[in-house]
């Protein structure tokens, strides 16, 4: 069974539908890209698989191997989230909280777990360090670690290296690639498609297009040609031209 199986899911705030119609599912070890334009729903989306707002319509079943507290989530980073006043081991610890609700105190397993995930990202050294003196790199590798404390099955990732430099961004993309080697599955939220598709096995675009389905398989339909041409003409301007007389998409 499935880790996660959504059904006739529509998503938004109060009666105000942003998206619906969702249908996909995530198995063990799949890595599933959510792409889209912006204010298509995909962080509306994130935030009603964690169970943070309340979906409008439709399902989301957990399969028997999941718990609720077996998700790790790393959050799209705002300014208050940066300059946060914790320890880096404090930081980490506190992804622990999920599995014995909130105490004072932490096990001896649960600090374990803490310093091993610490040493997983590479932060160990930085485990004094005051959060906000790091760099984003380290910040973000500081919530992943947070995240990974949380579960061993399935991490979602919003926007995660939003903010990061080309080289921060490609070590980030790398560290995620190898946890889902690892065996730990991925819903990742992307702005960035080409490097989006260079690592997932599934892609869902939301939007006005609806896609679900292997990589390859979206690379070949039309929502992902015209959604990568979109992409490229934003950052090659000018660079890209439609056949004469034809009508964008349907020339592809």
């Amino acid at each position: 069974m499935a880790l996660l199986t959504v059904k006739d899911l529509s998503v938004g705030f109060s009666s105000h539908v942003i998206v619906k119609g969702l249908n996909f599912s995530v198995n063990a070890g799949d890595y599933l890209c959510v792409v889209g334009e912006n204010g298509s729903g995909k962080t509306t989306l994130m935030k009603t698989l964690l169970k943070l707002q309340e979906p409008i319509s439709g399902q989301i079943i957990k399969g028997d191997s999941l718990k609720e507290n077996e998700i790790g989530y790393l959050p799209q980073q705002t300014v208050v989230q940066k300059d946060f006043p914790a320890s880096v081991y404090e930081i980490v610890l506190s992804g622990c909280q999920g599995a014995g609700g909130f105490r004072p105190f932490y096990n001896r397993e649960e600090k374990k777990l803490a310093r091993d995930n610490m040493e997983r990202m590479g932060i160990l050294s930085l485990s004094g360090r005051c959060y906000r003196e790091l760099s984003g790199g380290q910040q973000q590798r500081v919530l992943l670690a947070r995240a990974l404390c949380a579960t061993k099955k399935i991490l979602l990732l919003d926007e995660p290296v939003s903010g990061l430099d080309p080289v921060v961004t490609s070590r980030m993309y790398s560290l995620i690639s190898e946890l889902n080697k690892e065996g730990i599955s991925i819903i990742m939220i992307s702005h960035d498609i080409s490097s989006a598709v260079k690592y997932a096995s599934h892609i869902l675009h939301i939007g006005d297009r609806i896609f679900f389905g292997t990589k390859d398989q979206y690379l070949e339909s039309n929502a992902g040609k015209f959604f990568l041409l979109q992409q490229r003409k934003a950052v090659y301007p000018g660079d890209v031209h439609f056949a004469p007389g034809s009508k964008g998409e349907e020339s592809i």
